[in-house]
């Protein structure tokens, strides 16, 4: 297996059939081949997973991450959600205000609303379906703007979280 510059895993049908020798029952659902003349040759495999040939992109790195990160999986309303007002709305105090206000600018300038509205399909999701999850975890519990969203449950304010440390 071999990683290419946009951090795609590619396969040859021998690293496949290894996985299988090793893993008989696993389930492989979809993989990425590098060599499409192998590729008739990895059908005969009893569990056939949906099999990519690889091809060279001719995109920039960046254009290929901003082209990933233009598709965001999740129910229209929240890709409509204005998510600075949906936060401003949860703050309960003036100094709530502020911070919220000085992390989404940050939030702003680093492009990651979109992140942030999914964040909140997330927490909906998981919410509604009785997943739990962590208190927090890393770097993310600097965050005011993600306690306010649930997404943990440590509030930056009360110890005094530098945001800083988030986005470093």
């Amino acid at each position: 297996m071999r990683v290419d510059n946009y951090g795609q895993h590619i396969y040859s049908v021998d690293d496949l059939f290894e996985h299988y020798m090793k893993n008989p029952d696993s389930i492989v659902r979809s993989i990425t081949l590098d060599d499409e003349v192998e590729f008739d040759s990895s059908l005969e495999l009893n569990h056939q997973p949906r099999v990519h040939i690889y091809r060279e992109s001719s995109l920039s790195v960046q254009d290929y991450d901003s082209l990933l990160q233009s598709n965001w999986h999740m129910p229209q309303r929240y890709r409509d959600l204005d998510i600075a007002a949906h936060v401003l709305d949860k703050c309960n105090c003036e100094a709530e205000l502020q911070r919220v206000g000085q992390e989404l600018l940050l939030y702003q300038e680093r492009e990651l609303f979109d992140l942030l509205r999914y964040l909140v399909y997330l927490v909906d999701t998981m919410r509604e379906h009785g997943i739990v999850w962590g208190v927090g975890r890393g770097s993310s519990i600097a965050s005011f703007v993600l306690y306010k969203l649930d997404v943990h449950r440590i509030n930056s304010l009360v110890y005094d979280l530098d945001i800083r440390e988030f986005f470093k």
